[in-house]
């Protein structure tokens, strides 16, 4: 028996909706038909009553915290409120305890996600042994094991004879090297972007540079290597114009963002409230313009959220102690929805594709379609009812978010992976 999705609103190339029926069976899309409804007998049939149909949604950047952060998220739970934001596909960072850097470790989270996850998770293998920085960890094993790149997400690898001999090696195999890019000499002891925030507060800034110049570094050396290079979370005017200029001379180079880098700056801060402490921070409104025109003209490839849990009570420590991150996947869609799409400055086309299509195609997966024959990974998704952001509805046991008592539009409402419902309204 498989399951009929009926009258779904399905967004095409050129931006125009249509109603369509999506028959889903045996893991994978069946048949889309358009016109009257089908004959559902023999079949589950949900009324989507005019909503939008999209692939499941792909974010290639999360923290699920497990193992050994298990007060601040778990597979289970970080699984779940990736389903209640409407994605089926995520991969996740490799900064755990002990840190993804052995076979053992991958085979235990990928374990975990078949036994107590909802959605497919991909693990990130380390760049480096222990993330330190130090010694290069078994690339070939780490692949054959199951991981989809290398990174030392958290931490930049700061010497670039390491970084160069990673992506030689990586390069050699086919793998990407995802960089979190941070020079620890300008970032030690730091708590915001470097600015008026900072000043104000008595706070030692995070300069753009320390960003820009590993960008800058490794895109060199990802010329040299040929290597896939991907750039986390963008967040400064300085990396988007290497980016641009890497991409104009043919290089290797993808990058992304998340919405809280294209929605605040620093200057929307309220004061010393550490759930507006993130990093990459919040930086300054020509660097959030600076992403929104990357996002645009595809210089920055996709949208991620680095979903990022804290417990309350290290949250509660303050600006200046508290740990780095927000949460991100209850409210990654409604916020781009509402701010970019609601307001005719993105097409809902342009959106479903940076959450959808695109990080399937930057990182080879097979998943981001809404074609027959395709996984039957779907979202469907309200964008017609305004709600409040209210962490404690959130699945996540993060509860960080700067966007609580945000009014919203374009709510997941059902999550469908291989043709399953994970998550219903």
């Amino acid at each position: 028996m498989g399951i009929w999705i009926l009258n779904a609103a399905v967004v095409t190339a050129d931006n125009t909706q249509t109603t369509k029926h999506i028959l889903v069976e045996g893991g994978i899309i069946e048949k889309i038909a358009e016109g009257a409804a089908p004959d559902t007998a023999g079949h589950t049939a949900i009324d989507a009553q005019g909503k939008l149909l999209t692939p499941g949604l792909i974010d290639m950047h999360v923290h699920l915290r497990e193992p050994g952060f298990e007060h601040k998220e778990t597979i289970a739970t970080g699984t779940r409120s990736a389903a209640r934001g409407g994605f089926t596909t995520i991969a996740c960072m490799p900064n755990t305890r002990p840190v993804i850097d052995t076979v053992e470790t991958v085979k235990y989270v990928l374990d975990k996600a078949e036994t107590e996850g909802i959605v497919r998770v991909l693990p990130y293998g380390c760049i480096t042994k222990n993330e330190l920085g130090r010694e290069l960890t078994d690339f070939d094993a780490l692949k054959a094991a199951g991981v989809i790149g290398y990174t030392d997400d958290g931490v930049g690898v700061q010497s670039a004879q390491m970084m160069k001999d990673a992506m030689a090696k990586a390069a050699s195999i086919g793998m990407p090297i995802i960089a979190h890019c941070e020079d620890n000499t300008l970032v030690e002891g730091a708590a915001v972007s470097e600015g008026e925030f900072a000043r104000k507060n008595g706070l030692k800034g995070i300069p753009n540079e320390s960003e820009a110049i590993h960008v800058g570094r490794d895109i060199l050396l990802a010329e040299a290597t040929g290597v896939h290079y991907h750039v986390c979370h963008v967040s400064t005017e300085q990396s988007v114009r290497l980016i641009r200029h890497a991409k104009q001379f043919g290089i290797k180079v993808t990058a992304e963002v998340c919405p809280h880098h294209l929605i605040l700056s620093d200057e929307d801060i309220p004061g010393m409230d550490a759930n507006w402490k993130m990093n990459p921070p919040l930086r300054t409104p020509r660097d959030v313009q600076a992403c929104i025109e990357g996002l645009l003209d595809g210089t920055i490839d996709i949208v991620v959220t680095d979903h990022a849990p804290h417990s309350e009570e290290e949250k509660a420590r303050g600006m200046a102690l508290a740990p780095f991150g927000i949460v991100g996947f209850e409210t990654a869609f409604p916020l781009l929805y509402t701010k970019f799409v609601a307001t005719g400055q993105w097409t809902l086309q342009f959106l479903v594709d940076k959450m959808t299509k695109l990080p399937a195609e930057v990182f080879g997966l097979p998943w981001g379609k809404l074609e027959v024959g395709a996984a039957a990974d779907l979202t469907l998704i309200d964008l017609e009812t305004e709600k409040a952001v209210d962490p404690a509805e959130f699945a996540s046991k993060g509860r960080n978010t700067p966007f609580t008592g945000w009014k919203l539009k374009g709510w997941p409402a059902l999550t469908i992976m291989e043709g399953k419902v994970v998550w219903s309204e």
